[in-house]
């Protein structure tokens, strides 16, 4: 029986307060405006822009900002920001470097035919033969310098550098040189140290790191 009573109690509580809403509603009136307003003005950004570059082409200050672009740029070019973490070799360090892959997809000819199905592995020096040494130096030292364009002509090796400027090392030796671009190839092949060779030894790149003792390698 109280339970009864008490449903009925709460049924009678929600009727009462619908009722009030609905009074509220049906006595709810329009005040009008209850303060001055004022147009959103939106400024024409692009208009603003052009305005801003044209004084600045007046004044010439876009030709000074080039100006200086392209020297920061040529800059960066002859001599790029050397590889961070690498040093010259303390020991004589040697270990292999396999660059098999296991493919994430299928890979198929242009008339769809199957050539590896993906989960395989391929090791790319199953089809190729890498004929020249990579041989990372520090461009910035006169041992390195010497013992690397000493030992390898260009017809042996590709001599990379990992500081240093290659664009005046070519002017000065007559010779191409290469740069290790943030360190990508170092760090792929796991060189710390320098200098270092890697060369193919059948299915695997073999890897040294070379102790320099008064110009002579170990």
């Amino acid at each position: 029986m109280r339970r009864l009573l008490s449903g009925a109690g709460i049924l009678g509580s929600l009727a009462g307060a619908a009722f009030a809403i609905g009074s509220m509603g049906a006595d709810a009136k329009d005040y009008g405006q209850a303060g001055q307003t004022f147009p959103v003005v939106e400024p024409d950004l692009l208009a603003t822009i052009e305005s801003r570059l044209k004084r600045a082409e007046a004044s010439g200050e876009i030709a000074r900002m080039n100006e200086q672009f392209a020297r920061r740029v040529e800059a960066k070019v002859r001599r790029p920001d050397p590889v961070s973490g690498l040093s010259p070799a303390n020991r004589p360090k040697e270990w292999d470097f396999d660059p098999s892959v296991i493919l994430e997809r299928d890979i198929r000819d242009q008339k769809g035919r199957l050539i590896a199905a993906a989960g395989q592995k391929i090791n790319p020096l199953d089809f190729l033969k890498i004929a020249q040494d990579l041989v990372f130096i520090d461009g910035e030292n006169p041992a390195q310098m010497e013992w690397a364009t000493s030992r390898y002509d260009e017809s042996q090796a590709k001599i990379i550098l990992v500081a240093g400027s290659p664009i005046e090392e070519m002017t000065r030796r007559q010779r191409r040189f290469y740069f290790d671009q943030q360190g990508r190839l170092t760090a792929k092949f796991g060189i710390r140290h320098t200098p270092a060779v890697v060369k193919q030894a059948g299915k695997v790149m073999r890897v040294r790191e070379i102790l320099l003792e008064k110009g002579r390698a170990s």
